[in-house]
């Protein structure tokens, strides 16, 4: 069970200033907790605090960075069930995605200590001509200032890692907005951050509705504004954050080609991409959404894929059997059933799967989707895939391209002409090979191209957003 109330943090302490924000339980639609929400002046204070601590972050020596990522990975560890269940009810994750999640939450922070101490710069060799004699460059990284992040609800704890950490890890103090609907991962990673020694206004985690959260995006005094969410709320945030950096890490709706050189492997190839296609949901920006399957083993493999698609139990994500929970809200849900319902009367086919029920919706399959529907051209965050077969490798390529997003594709084949071929010619920010898109590890550079956002997360590449160079030139004589 969760705490009947949860604070926010302002400066590092925690403020009970009010319980105004209601969490509910995702599958039974009951209030689990209530948490206290931000008003506008709230975070002005925080933002101003976090501009009071820079300096004393730019003094706080890598090993001391290290030593509270560190202690996060050792107090996350100890409180392991806590955040697995607390993530099962906020979000409606099952409980063994829930417990994936915490793991890498662990992962995230570990990367991101070791990534403290290592943060170099380099020397330039100036001497490229005869004025340039005598003259020796040198570049370090510095932290960019105050940063805004702004996190998502499908991934509560670990997208907010992959803010938290690399900031403390850079030196830079933060204001996060969790999302409103699971703000209570990030809450708990705030009571472990407030045990550590941070100077203070080095962090602020102030749950705050949208439309009274512009600060988040247009003070200036954040010289960066890191923002997950969905393409329309991320690119508007763009137009509006001023000068400031913007690194965007927003939608897409990611295929898997399937080569026609799989079919004694179709067994694992369905695994992956049922996983894939409804893991948590099918809320994962990332999440399987179009697979495209070379005709030789098209029949073959839409057999298997519907059997195990059929087998996945959908329920009460704390059952420990649970495949498929609720998606985030009942109007989520519908606007993806409206999304369905549009597409097959334009001609696709329901082959596994299609109920709704609330929140609850069926694990989906569908074939026939013509490629001007909604279905098919925006992203479905949620349980629902499209198969589609194909000839030619090419063509097959060239139809993963025709998207507004380009975030990451997966490929299974045998060919490693074919594997480089789709490296070279797929647009988007990451290609996996011999599994689905939905593939991430937390130290690789993850991002995307077209509207899946700007700018690339994995500890080391966030660090490099969260700092800048900063050169020194020194003549040796004068």
């Amino acid at each position: 069970m969760l705490n009947k109330t949860y604070p926010y943090y302002l400066a590092n302490v925690a403020v009970a200033a009010n319980t105004d924000l209601e969490v509910t339980d995702k599958f039974s639609g009951e209030v689990a907790t209530r948490v206290a929400m931000a008003d506008a002046a709230a975070i002005d204070k925080a933002i101003g605090y976090a501009v009071e601590a820079m300096p004393a972050m730019r003094a706080f020596p890598p090993f001391k960075r290290q030593a509270v990522l560190e202690h996060c990975v050792k107090r996350f560890r100890e409180r392991y069930d806590e955040l697995a269940l607390a993530l099962c009810i906020e979000a409606g994750k099952p409980i063994n995605d829930s417990r994936g999640e915490v793991t890498r939450l662990i992962d995230t922070f570990k990367v991101a200590a070791e990534e403290s101490v290592r943060i170099d710069g380099e020397i330039i060799n100036l001497e490229i001509s005869p004025r340039a004699k005598g003259y020796h460059g040198y570049v370090k990284r510095v932290p960019i200032g105050p940063c805004s992040f702004i996190s998502p609800f499908n991934f509560p704890l670990n997208l907010t890692a992959h803010k938290v950490a690399p900031g403390i890890a850079a030196g830079v103090p933060f204001v996060l907005k969790p999302a409103s609907r699971t703000p209570v991962g990030a809450l708990i990673m705030g009571e472990i951050l407030a045990e550590t020694d941070l100077p203070k206004g080095a962090f602020s985690i102030l749950p705050a509705h949208r439309d009274g959260a512009d600060l988040f995006t247009t003070d200036e005094r954040f010289k960066l504004l890191s923002f997950t969410g969905s393409p329309a709320v991320g690119w508007e945030l763009k137009k509006k954050a001023g000068k400031k950096k913007v690194v965007l890490e927003l939608g897409g709706n990611a295929a898997a080609i399937v080569d026609g050189d799989q079919g004694e492997k179709l067994d694992y190839v369905v695994d992956r991409l049922a996983f894939g296609a409804f893991y948590q949901s099918g809320q994962s920006c990332i999440g399987v959404q179009r697979i495209l399957v070379h005709a030789k083993i098209y029949d073959a493999l839409r057999e298997k894929l519907i059997a195990k698609t059929r087998s996945l139990v959908m329920g009460d994500p704390k059952d420990e059997k649970t495949f498929v929970g609720p998606m985030i809200s009942e109007s989520e849900s519908k606007r993806l059933a409206g999304w369905m319902d549009s597409a097959v009367q334009a001609g696709a086919k329901i082959v596994a799967g299609g109920k709704v029920d609330g929140a609850m919706f069926e694990a989906t399959l569908l074939e026939g989707v013509k490629r001007d529907t909604d279905l098919y051209r925006k992203e479905a965050f949620g349980p629902v895939a499209i198969l589609e077969r194909f000839d030619d490798f090419d063509a097959a390529l060239a139809t993963v391209n025709d998207s507004d997003f380009g975030l990451q594709a997966g490929v299974f084949t045998d060919s490693l002409a074919h594997a480089h071929r789709a490296w070279n010619v797929l647009d988007v920010g990451g290609v996996v090979i011999n599994d689905v898109p939905s593939f991430r590890v937390d130290n690789m550079p993850y991002g995307g191209v077209k509207d899946s956002g700007l700018g690339r997360e994995g500890v080391r590449y966030a660090i490099e957003d969260m700092t800048e160079m900063r050169l020194m030139v020194m003549r040796e004589t004068w």
